[in-house]
């Protein structure tokens, strides 16, 4: 593996999120969002226009979908959220590389319904880099911390390298006291939203899974308090 690899950084970063006016600018944009969203706009067609009218980038509008929620949504996430399962389910690229994205010191957003997302995007392709393995020992230390009896991942089986993956959280997981697997699968999304004590940010799981666990918030807050957390709301 390559040194010095980090995940999700984009050098336009620091001027579209770390200037004053940008933020200014992108606050306001999410109060405007937020407000077509609770009269039942779609999100994309909503940050669209209230993206052209402010003339962000690609990201700075990827960055607002990813912050922003429908009140009701909300509610329903929040009425949900557990802090204990004793089986998990783990949204296992989405899990990983939030916490590689916050290792590399790279933009991190807190979203309206609390979780920590990331623009770092997957696109079908994933490799393992010097992170790795401090994301995965992460996670593994946290459900030890929480009694968990059984973790089980979930890895998207068409995503590059996902092989390479299952074999690198099994050996890290014989250190640990309760029982890990890890399941290959092409349609993760869709199981993941049948189940309940799931690990997982992404906003359409939250919206149908039984229950589900905050758990990058808690590590990201409690063991990487550095992190570069943008929040886009007020």
């Amino acid at each position: 593996m390559p040194k010095h690899t980090i995940r999700g950084f984009v050098p336009e970063d620091e001027r579209d999120f770390g200037l004053q006016t940008s933020l200014v600018k992108l606050k306001k944009a999410s109060e405007e969002i937020q407000y077509l969203l609770n009269r039942d706009y779609s999100i994309k067609n909503t940050t669209v226009f209230v993206g052209n009218h402010y003339l962000f980038s690609e990201r700075q509008r990827l960055a607002l979908t990813r912050s922003i929620s429908r009140e009701s949504e909300i509610t329903l996430r929040k009425k949900k959220e557990v802090m204990y399962e004793k089986t998990v389910h783990i949204d296992g690229f989405n899990t990983i590389i939030t916490l590689e994205v916050a290792l590399s010191n790279s933009l991190l957003l807190e979203a309206m319904d609390g979780t920590i997302r990331d623009l770092a995007g997957l696109r079908g392709t994933y490799r393992l880099i010097e992170y790795t393995t401090e994301a995965i020992l992460l996670i593994l230390e946290e459900l030890q911390e929480r009694n968990v009896e059984k973790a089980i991942f979930y890895l998207d089986e068409p995503v590059s390298n996902s092989g390479k993956l299952k074999v690198r959280i099994l050996e890290l997981a014989k250190s640990f006291p309760f029982e890990v697997e890890v399941i290959l699968l092409r349609e993760v999304d869709r199981i993941l939203q049948t189940l309940s004590g799931v690990i997982t940010s992404d906003a359409i799981i939250l919206n149908h899974c039984e229950s589900w666990i905050n758990l990058n918030r808690d590590i990201i807050f409690n063991q990487l308090p550095d992190s570069w957390i943008v929040k886009l709301w007020d």
